[in-house]
């Protein structure tokens, strides 16, 4: 789902820059406005799971794997703005630290994924949520999230001009549907099991919240150190797409880093190449999430 550098042309990601820099502002006044001293945790650990769960590809299809994107997942607990903030943070972390997506791509990322699929994973829960069909809603705001995000990146790379011949279209859209899917379940899932811990705690967040952020953390450092292991190494969808569509070759990483695919590149071991890098991501994310929530409460104080 993250588009790497290589892929747009400059009209495409300069342009989508330039629209996503504003909007992350605007979304991040707007989430210092509401922002609880009680959800500045929430902020942190919320980040840090969806990072670890990105890192988890499974099958999807023959030769293609996808993994939780966590937009519909960011919106429904941290709300729309805080969670679009979240994602930006994730977003550009895994640009800088992993190489998984492009620096100059990363306007186009943030809009599909923290922009437009927060609020597409998030508007099903604000219009339902509250009534009898709040479970509809959950699974619906997660296969709209990853699908719209979906859609966008395609249509990114159409007036990019790449050209997609109309079989690969096809079922790189089935792919992305079957994704969107599972995401859905996964969404409803998360929060079902959060909603067991603590009933109502996604509303109003307090002291009595402490075993569901813990367990959301053995969660994610679960995901991070044994749950690669078992992740697909096929290609996600849209790796899957750029090599039918014949422009993976294009990809093109413009800083090296010593963690690049997620791995820690001056270890031996595999698994703690794997382990290492999905752990210091966790942390890295956890802190600048938790650092810009306590930023925010600040001003929003003073």
């Amino acid at each position: 789902m993250h588009i790497p550098d290589g892929f747009l042309s400059m009209p495409v990601w300069a342009g989508l820059d330039i629209g996503a820099a504003p909007a992350v502002a605007y979304l991040a006044r707007r989430a210092q406005r509401d922002l609880e001293e009680s959800r500045v945790a929430l902020l942190g650990v919320m980040g840090a799971f969806v990072f670890a769960a990105q890192m988890i590809n499974f099958p999807v299809g023959v030769g293609t794997s996808g993994h939780l994107v966590g937009s519909a997942l960011l919106g429904v607990t941290l709300g729309p703005s805080a969670a679009a903030v979240v994602m930006t943070a994730i977003l550009a972390i895994q640009a800088l630290i992993f190489q998984d997506g492009g620096l100059l791509a990363l306007g186009a990322n943030v809009v599909n994924m923290a922009i437009v699929g927060v609020l597409a994973g998030y508007l099903p829960y604000h219009y339902w949520g509250r009534s009898g069909a709040r479970k509809f809603a959950l699974f619906l705001g997660g296969v709209l999230s990853v699908f719209a995000a979906a859609l966008l990146a395609m249509a990114e790379l159409l007036l990019s001009g790449v050209r997609i011949p109309g079989p690969v279209l096809g079922i790189s859209v089935a792919l992305f549907l079957v994704s969107a899917v599972i995401e859905g379940a996964i969404t409803l899932a998360v929060f079902q099991a959060i909603e067991r811990i603590n009933p109502g705690f996604i509303r109003a967040p307090s002291g009595r919240g402490a075993p569901v952020l813990a367990g959301l953390l053995v969660a994610a450092v679960f995901l991070a150190a044994v749950g690669v292991l078992f992740a697909s190494a096929w290609p996600d969808g849209l790796e899957k797409l750029a090599q039918d569509a014949g422009i993976s070759g294009r990809a093109k990483a413009l800083i090296a880093t010593p963690f690049a695919d997620y791995e820690a590149g001056f270890l031996s071991s595999v698994w703690l190449r794997k382990a290492a890098a999905g752990l210091a991501g966790l942390a890295l994310v956890y802190g600048v999430c938790l650092v810009l929530a306590r930023a925010a409460r600040r001003r929003r104080s003073a």
